[in-house]
This record gives structure tokens, C-alpha cells and sequence, in this order.
């Protein structure tokens, strides 16, 4: 191999010296001319280029995949791979020469290197460590060394967010590639993206966003490195560690100064450094790229152009031959030289493949470029079918062809999916490319450019949508002119700068969105905050000539104008007067801030006034003196109610006079309340809630505003939940009887109740419904109804009351009631049998079916615990109880209910009702009869919350006397009879009550009661 560098000039340098400027100049010059690039899209550039000074028709763009070709075209820009084997243009140029070293494409380098001359002249284009290496194989070659027309630096490691505009960050892979863009993305706004794997035109569009300005930031492999002319300024790696199609190896410096060399443009100095991962770079290192003092190129990948195509066999010896000029090394099996090592075993291949014409086709047809990077036996595959097209067809099946673009004809799907599908259009673009390989070569070469085009189109929109914040480019830029920025609010609150959205205003707070935290956020905000000033001064006018329509107060504590929050309520010294917060920028100030706030007081103790009139009436009561005006105060400060055990003196101590002024606002004496009935209602009882909030900071306590909707379902009781704040419960109006909470005013129609059952005197007639011996009652339909409760609820509430049950067994009730009424058990039954209904959600049934649920009482099975007792069921056992005979069943207890008192502290649990012995004192005694004994009474649990009662086998009260205690449940009166045992007979001084008898009173001669007693007895007469 004889080689001459007799009319070659090498001209060489590091970037940035104008190089590639100089060459097409040169071509220019020439009538003709061929230029080789790297890359397909430096030859794009080159193109477009060329085309501006000499027109359209004088070009010609070839590459694989590409071919633009007018009849007349005098020069030619190819990619190294495209260029001619032989020319009679007058000029040739090959850029980046140094890429002759490469493992990977080297041998496509140096052949056009080593063969390819222009007529007039020859100018190889490259890096200075090419020289030593020319001119050992060129003897003869004219170096010329170009001097960097700026200088590079070192910036060393800064954080991605913190790297300066204008900046490539370069990474090798393009997973990485893409999460460095979308950071860039959330913290400056967005990124261009360049990978090898994208398209020309994509990759033309995104180097577009960034040139045009649209994007501050490039996020690149080194591709950016192979002579793209780029405004950079600074150059960040990312990582240092790339995959050359061999292995994972670090870069050499020379690669590093290649790519940091894209810094700089013109006579602009520019910066290089790390960022990410990436370890700071040693001096050592630093100093040389900033020198551009890199080890020379010793060796230049070759593989012989000489093919013999007499056989595959023969053909697979002659890529292995070596070369015979030192200098020069055998490059490594390329994907053509692999994909024929793959179909060079098929035996159908070795069939067809006879002569040396196909031979060449079939080597012709293992260039196809592996654009999909698939497995090399899939692209061996891919390959032997489009070759066996070739050989027996002539040309590729079309069908097939067709049916392979159109799977790839579809731009919907993600970057990935579209990046695949332009890597396989990217194949039958090649195909159509080929001269000889189609019938109809220029349909197919339009199809699938159109196809490839608009999946680039496609590919770049959704990398743009992905990667670049349109908002935040736009008002970069117009920063960077130092444009004022025009800002405007639409009537909804967007705050637009330029047309673009930066933040919604909310009454009289601006929060910008999300990505206007960089550097240019000071100035998007300034030119939002021009338009907000006087927007605030205009708004606070229409706030303060606003009617109280527009403003609300919510149970967050906010006040809302037009649904917007303007204020917030704060803890004041007085519980009904909370101070008012305005919440507001800083550019609401003077007069209209003062206006603003004013307006909002006003309407905030106007709905306070409004909706808790009542209470509002009673803190301005004139006619209120001494203990009313004391009690009035105390009733304000606990929001409109008072347990009556906590103000009991006070209340024993009003006349009728004061009680008759404190009635007339409203006021209600209960007997187990002082309150407001008209506060009872779900707006004030939110308001009051929300007033003791503040006061208590109770806004975040579990159970704020969880009971007004309960209030305004017309809830009656509920079940309580232990984890709630108990000051809700009566906030809302209902009083915490331990598992229940039952609505005040209910308790007070429940106490209505009540009192006429232990008013009631034996004798009298007629006996009130629950009525039983003027010291105990029972439950009662009416009782259930009004609390929408069961029987189980309802001995919960009445021990929460305080309360005490006393438990009979159902036919000494009924023995009891026949007496008191002298009528037979049977009425008994029917008194018991509605609450039976009423237990079973049934109380508006008929008679009949009253006595039906009666009858099963009667004969319910002993298992039923004696823990969960219904009087009502008990009673009812009265109606049959030969039928419980018979069935030997159990008959539930009735439970007698009474006032609790001190002596409950020390009374026994367990005492079995009818045991009545005084003497009685061992615990372990029982006695086997007597379960008819009226008189005798099992005590409550002495909490209230808890039933002490205990069962025998059998579901019977054990029955245990405790000492002397008993006999608490025996009086001395000597004027009602009892009952014995068994009969009912009276019994001498025997007596049934729980307790001594009461006092009675003298009555008030000054009470409406005595007035009311005198003017009955004036009417009998």
C-alpha cells in the first residue's frame, strides 16, 4: 500500500476555531465539491448553510436515510459514511478526522482519509493530536494549525440548580438525559434535549428551543460535541463514564476537551466543570483541557476495501485481513461484519448465495444501519428476509414492506414509544434509499419520510411538553431584552404576565404557581405585584360598600368575602367580641386596609348580634338586677347553658319577679338546665362552637363541628364517641349522659315526664302510664319516642341522670299494680306492652299486635341476661304467666326506677329482690322464694355507669343480703298496708318503699303553685 499526502492540507485545532467555517468557505471557492460530517445533523447545518450562498439547486444533501439530489447539484454535503468511494469533484473536505480512532466507525474514517481525493483539493478537518499520526501515514500532507479563538475555563462543581444559563449539561444515557431535563424542568423553567437516538428533525427542533432562547438549558449525550455550533456558555458533565458499543469506560481527556470545548463561542470565552455525582476534575486534568494539550493519535481503525466476493468464506477472510502499513489497526467486527459472521451459517443462505454477484448483494445488504439496537441475530433476521426479497424478487416484497411502516405510522404513545417507532420507520427510509432495492423507490422514499417527519414532529412535542415550562421561557426571554412585562388579573383572580399564567390572587393574597422559584421569579413577581397594587386599593373599595350577603363566616374561622377568605378570627377578651385578622399582602396598606378591616368588624359582630340574639339581649339587659343580672352574666359566659346543680343556690333564691324578667329573654328553668331553647338550632350552636374554639384553641381538638350535623338531622340522642371533646356536646346542645348524649331540651320534656310518675300517689285514679308507687316509675312508650331510643339506651340515660333501678320480678309487679288499681294482672300487661313496641322500633302498632309481642315476652327463654333488663318485657309477662309456667321460663325483672340518693354510696350490688330478712347478714345466704316481694329492691351500681346486677344460673338475680343494710329498704309507717309474701295481703307495719318517706314541704304562699291551689279550692266550693 503506497500512501501520499501530495495535495492534502490537514487543518487541525481544538473547537471553536473555525474550522468547519473555513471548509465550506473553501468548497465555495471550487466549481464542485464533497464535504463529509460526522453526524447527520451537522450535516443538516452544513446544508442549510451552503444553501445560503449558493441556492438550493446547487446542493445535494445525502446521507442514509436522507437523499435530496437536483439534476444540476454542484456540491454535495454527505455524512462519512455517504461520501463517494471515488469523485471527480474538484474539492473534498472530511471533518472531525480524529473520529478515525474510533472503535466503532473508525474504519469508515480512515478509509475516506486514506482514498478519497478532491481534483484541485483536499483539506481534512480535525483535533490537533491528529497531526503526528497524518504525517506518518500522508507523507507530503500541509498542516495548518488553528489557534481557539476564545479561552476555556474551569468552573468547577456546582448543583444542577444552581448552574448558570446558557449551560449544555452532557450525560450518556438517556435515562439519565431525562431526569436531569425534568429537574431543570421544576427548578428553571426547561430544558432541550439532543440524544444520538433522535431523529435529525427532532434534533434539529430541540437545538432550535435552545438557540431560539425559548430554554436557558441543553441537556445532551456527546453528540453536541461532534462540531454543533452551539451558544453555550458553560459546559457541566454530568458523568464521566460512557458506553462505547464495547464496554463502560471512562473518558479520555481528549474526549472531555472536545465536548467542554463546545463553551465558547466566536470571541466569547467559555467554562466548563462537573455537576451531579460527578467528582471535581484533578489540576492535572483541568490543565490540559484548558491547553487543549491531549496524548496524540497512535493508531487509525482500518479494514480493507479490497472485498472478495467469490464466496461468503472468502469474503468473512478478506474483512480479516491486516493491514501492511504501520500505523494502522484492524478494527473490530462492525454490526455489517457481525450480521454476515450470523447469516453466513444459515444453510439457506449458503444455498442461494452461488455467485460472487450475490455475494456483493448480500454484503450490500448487511450495511443496514441497527437503528432499533436490537439483539445482532434480530437484525441477522431482518436482514436474510429483506436479501432473499432481493435475490428472488429482484427487489424488497413491497407488502411486507408496507405492512412494517404501517405499524410504524402512529403518533400516539409516549417519548419512548415514539422513539421506537422512529428508529423502525428509520430503517425503511434506509431501505428506500437504496439503489435497485424497490421498484418504486421515490413513493417509498416520500412514504417514509412523511411517516418519519411527522413522528419527529410528534417525538418533539412531547419532549417539549415534558421538559419545558412554555411560561417561564417566554418570560426568560423577555427578561433577557430587558422588556417591561405586562401583567394583567382576569375576573376569576389569574394573575398573567405576558399572557402567561404566575398566580391566582384570593381576596387580598397572591400565591404564585409553582416554577417561579428561579432567579427571574423577583422580576416575574414585581411585574405581577405593579398590577396587584392597585387591584388591592380597587377591591378593597367594593369590600367596604359590600352588603353582608356577600361575607360569610365559616367553622374554619375565616371570614369569606364572596367566597374568598379575607380574614380570620382570633381569641378576644370578651368570648362574644373575637378579634378579626385580615389577611392581606403587604401592598394593601393605608386608608384601604383600615377601610377593609373596618368593614369586616362590622359585619362580624353583626352576625354574632344576629344569630345569637338571644344572648346579645341578655349582656345589654337593663332591667336585669342583683342575682338575675348575676345568673344573666354567668349564661353569657357559658354560651347560653347552665347545669341547674351548678347555679342551684342562685336559682332557689329568685323571686318570681326576677325569674318572670329572665323568661321574658327567653330564659327556661329545667330541671336539669338553665338555657336558651332558641340557641338550640344548628346555625347558633355552630356559631357558639366556634366562639369557645377560639377562646380554648379548640379548632384542631378532635369532634369540632362533627355534632352540628347532628343537631340539624334532628337528632334527638346519640351515641357518644369517647375520643370527642366533651364541651362539644353541650356546645351543640346535647348533655353527656356517659354512652348517650341526649339533646337538652329533650331531657327537660323527658323530666316533664317524670315528674307526674313520682307525684303520683297510690290510691289515686287514674294511674299515670310508668306510674308505680309515688317514689318509682317505669319506662314508657312516650319516653322511648321522644328520645328515639331503645330500652338499653334508655337505662343508659336515666343513670347518667342519676337514677337507680330497683328490680321486681314481673309478676310481683303485676300483683302490685293489680292492688294499686284493683283490677286484675292483666292491666299490668297492657301498661308494659307499648314500651315492649317501642323496643322493637314498633310503637305505632295496634292493640293486637301489643299483645302479641306481649305473649312472646311472656314465654322468652331464661338465656336473655339479666344485665340488659326491660321493665316493659318484664310487665308483660303479666298477660299469660301460666304460659311462662308451663314453658318453665324465667320472667324478666322490671326495673322501678327512683331518684338516687346518698345512701345508694353504701347500699349492696347484689341483693336479690324479696329477701327481706334485716337479720339476714351472711352473703353467701340465699333464699329459694319470696321473688314476689314488691318491697324489696335490687340497688344500682353505684356509679351510675355500670350494672351491678348479678346472675344466677338460669338467668336469676342472685340473691345476697348484705348486713344491716336491708333494712334502709323497710319504713315504719304504719298507714300503708303491704303485701306479704306471696298473696299481696297487707302485713302489718311492713312497708315496700325503697326509703323513708319524704318530708313534705311547706308551700310558698307567694308561689303561682299556692295561688293556683287557692283558686282551686275556691272553684269547689
Amino acid at each position: 500500500m503506497i500512501l501520499s499526502g501530495r495535495g492534502v492540507t490537514a487543518v487541525l485545532g481544538p473547537t471553536n476555531t473555525g474550522k468547519t467555517h473555513y471548509a465550506i468557505e473553501r468548497m465555495v471557492a471550487h466549481g464542485s465539491g464533497v464535504i463529509g460530517l460526522p453526524l447527520r445533523l451537522l450535516a443538516r447545518e452544513v446544508y442549510t448553510r451552503l444553501v445560503e450562498k449558493v441556492g438550493a439547486n446547487n446542493v445535494a444533501l445525502i446521507t442514509g436515510e436522507e437523499k435530496i439530489s437536483p439534476p444540476r447539484a454542484k456540491y454535495s454535503v454527505c455524512t462519512v459514511e455517504a461520501m463517494p468511494r471515488e469523485t471527480n469533484a474538484a474539492f473534498v473536505a472530511i471533518d472531525e478526522v480524529q473520529l478515525a480512532g474510533d472503535l466503532e466507525r473508525g474504519h469508515i474514517f480512515t478509509d475516506r482519509i486514506l482514498n478519497l481525493r478532491g481534483k484541485e483539493e483536499t483539506l481534512l478537518l480535525g483535533a490537533g493530536t491528529m497531526r503526528p499520526i497524518l504525517e506518518k501515514l500522508l507523507p507530503g500532507i500541509v498542516t495548518v494549525e488553528r489557534p481557539r479563538l476564545s479561552q476555556l475555563f474551569y468552573a468547577g462543581s456546582k448543583k444542577i440548580t444552581r448552574l448558570p444559563q446558557r449551560t449544555a449539561i452532557v450525560a450518556f444515557s438517556a435515562d439519565e438525559v431525562y431526569a436531569i431535563a425534568e429537574l431543570v424542568r421544576r427548578q428553571r423553567g426547561g430544558a432541550a434535549v439532543v440524544l444520538g437516538a433522535l431523529s435529525p428533525r427532532t434534533r434539529n427542533a430541540q437545538v432550535g428551543l435552545y438557540q431560539n432562547g425559548d430554554v436557558e438549558y441543553l441537556v445532551a449525550t456527546d453528540a453536541i460535541g461532534m462540531g454543533l455550533n452551539l451558544d453555550v456558555d458553560h459546559v457541566a458533565f454530568a458523568q464521566d463514564r460512557k458506553f462505547d458499543g464495547y464496554q463502560f469506560r471512562n473518558l479520555n481527556p481528549a474526549e472531555m476537551g472536545q465536548i467542554a470545548g463546545r463553551a465558547g463561542r466566536h470571541l466569547r470565552d467559555g467554562t466548563f466543570g462537573v455537576t451531579g455525582r460527578v467528582d471535581p476534575l484533578d489540576d492535572e486534568l483541568v490543565e490540559r483541557i484548558e491547553s487543549h494539550e491531549f496524548d496524540p493519535v497512535k493508531v487509525l481503525q482500518w479494514r480493507t476495501k479490497n472485498f472478495d466476493f467469490s464466496s461468503i468464506r472468502n469474503l468473512q477472510a478478506s474483512l480479516d485481513a491486516a493491514p501492511t502499513v504501520q500505523g494502522l489497526s484492524r478494527a473490530l467486527p462492525a454490526i455489517d461484519q457481525q450480521a454476515l459472521e450470523y447469516l453466513g451459517r444459515y444453510p439457506e443462505i449458503i444455498d442461494v448465495t452461488t455467485t460472487a454477484e450475490r455475494v456483493e448483494r448480500l454484503w450490500e445488504a448487511c450495511a443496514l444501519p441497527d437503528y432499533r439496537r436490537i439483539a445482532p441475530a434480530q437484525h441477522a433476521d431482518l436482514i436474510s428476509t429483506l436479501y432473499f426479497d432481493l435475490v428472488k424478487r429482484g427487489t424488497v416484497n413491497e407488502n411486507f414492506m408496507a405492512e412494517q411502516v404501517r405499524r410504524a405510522d402512529r403518533t400516539d404513545g409516549e417519548i419512548d414509544t415514539l422513539s421506537a417507532r422512529i428508529a423502525q420507520i428509520r430503517t425503511w427510509t434506509y431501505v428506500s434509499n437504496r439503489p435497485g432495492w424497490l421498484a418504486d423507490p421515490t413513493h417509498w422514499q416520500e412514504k417514509t419520510r412523511e411517516i418519519e417527519d411527522r413522528l419527529s414532529d410528534a417525538l418533539h412535542e412531547r419532549l417539549t411538553k415534558r421538559f419545558v415550562d412554555r411560561r417561564t421561557s417566554v418570560l426568560m426571554r423577555r427578561l433577557r431584552e430587558n422588556a417591561m412585562l405586562e401583567a394583567e388579573i382576569s375576573v376569576n383572580g389569574d394573575v398573567f404576565v405576558e399572557g402567561h399564567h404566575v398566580g391566582q390572587l384570593a381576596g387580598f393574597r397572591f400565591t404564585p404557581v409553582s416554577g417561579t422559584e428561579g432567579p427571574d421569579a423577583k422580576a416575574v413577581q414585581a411585574a405581577a405585584q405593579k398590577a396587584l397594587a392597585l387591584e388591592y386599593e380597587a377591591r378593597a373599595a367594593r369590600l367596604h360598600a359590600s352588603g353582608n350577603g356577600d361575607l360569610a363566616m365559616s367553622s374554619d374561622g375565616l371570614v369569606r368575602w364572596l367566597g374568598e377568605p379575607v380574614a380570620r378570627l382570633a381569641a378576644g377578651d370578651n368570648i362574644m367580641k373575637p378579634r378579626v385578622i385580615l389577611l392581606a399582602d403587604e401592598q394593601l396598606s393605608g386608608n384601604a386596609r383600615d377601610h377593609a378591616l373596618a368593614r369586616i368588624e362590622r359585619f362580624v359582630n353583626h352576625q354574632i348580634a344576629t344569630v345569637l340574639k338571644p344572648l346579645d339581649d341578655i349582656s345589654r339587659a337593663e332591667d336585669l338586677q342583683g342575682l338575675a343580672k348575676g345568673l344573666a352574666f354567668q349564661l353569657v359566659e357559658n354560651l347560653g347553658i347552665l347545669f341547674r346543680r351548678d347555679v342551684a343556690d342562685e336559682v332557689k333564691t329568685l323571686d318570681q319577679d326576677a325569674r318572670a324578667s329572665m323568661r321574658r329573654y327567653g330564659i327556661r328553668f329545667g330541671a336539669y338546665h338553665v338555657f336558651l331553647p332558641a340557641l338550640l338550632k344548628p346555625a347558633p350552636a355552630e356559631l357558639v362552637t366556634l366562639l369557645w374554639a377560639l377562646k380554648n384553641d379548640g379548632l384542631g381538638k378532635p369532634g369540632y363541628g362533627d355534632l352540628i350535623p347532628v343537631l340539624a338531622a334532628g337528632r334527638t340522642s346519640v351515641v357518644t364517641d369517647p375520643g370527642f371533646e366533651r364541651m362539644f356536646y353541650k356546645l351543640a346542645g346535647f348533655r353527656f349522659l356517659g354512652k348517650r348524649a341526649v339533646r337538652i331540651d329533650i331531657l327537660e320534656r323527658l323530666a316533664d315526664l317524670i315528674r307526674p310518675l313520682l307525684q303520683w300517689k297510690p290510691g289515686q285514679q287514674p294511674r299515670p302510664e310508668g306510674a308505680y308507687d309515688g317514689r318509682r316509675f317505669t319506662t314508657t312508650t312516650a319516653m322511648l319516642s321522644i328520645l328515639g331510643a331503645t330500652l338499653d339506651d334508655m337505662e343508659e340515660i336515666l343513670k347518667g341522670l342519676g337514677y337507680r333501678a330497683d328490680q321486681v320480678s314481673a309478676e310481683e309487679a303485676a300483683t302490685f299494680l293489680a292492688a294499686q288499681s284493683g283490677g286484675a294482672a292483666k292491666a299490668g300487661a297492657t301498661e308494659a306492652a307499648p314500651a315492649e313496641e317501642a323496643a322493637s322500633d314498633d310503637a305505632d302498632a295496634s292493640d293486637a299486635s301489643e299483645q302479641e309481642a306481649s305473649a312472646e315476652a311472656a314465654t322468652e327463654t331464661p338465656a336473655v341476661k339479666a344485665e340488659e333488663p326491660k321493665s316493659e318485657e318484664a310487665t308483660a309477662q303479666e298477660a299469660k304467666p301460666e304460659e311462662a309456667t308451663a314453658e318453665n321460663a324465667e320472667p324478666k325483672p322490671v326495673l322501678l326506677w327512683r331518684p338516687g340518693g346518698r345512701n345508694d354510696n353504701q347500699r349492696s350490688d347484689n341483693r336479690r329482690p324479696g329477701n327481706r330478712n334485716a337479720g339476714n347478714r351472711g352473703e353467701g345466704e340465699r333464699r329459694e322464694g319470696g321473688e314476689g316481694r314488691p318491697g324489696n329492691r335490687q340497688n344500682a351500681n353505684r356509679d351510675g355507669n355500670r350494672d351491678g346486677d348479678r346472675k344466677r344460673e338460669g338467668g336469676r338475680p342472685d340473691n345476697k343480703a348484705r348486713g344491716n343494710n336491708n333494712r334502709g329498704d323497710r319504713g315504719e309507717r304504719k298507714d300503708r298496708p303491704e303485701r306479704n309474701d306471696r298473696g299481696g295481703k297487707p302485713q302489718g307495719q311492713q312497708r315496700f318503699e325503697a326509703k323513708p318517706p319524704r318530708k313534705e314541704k311547706p308551700m310558698d304562699p307567694d308561689s303561682p303553685f299556692a295561688k293556683l291551689a287557692a283558686l282551686k279550692e275556691q272553684l269547689k266550693k
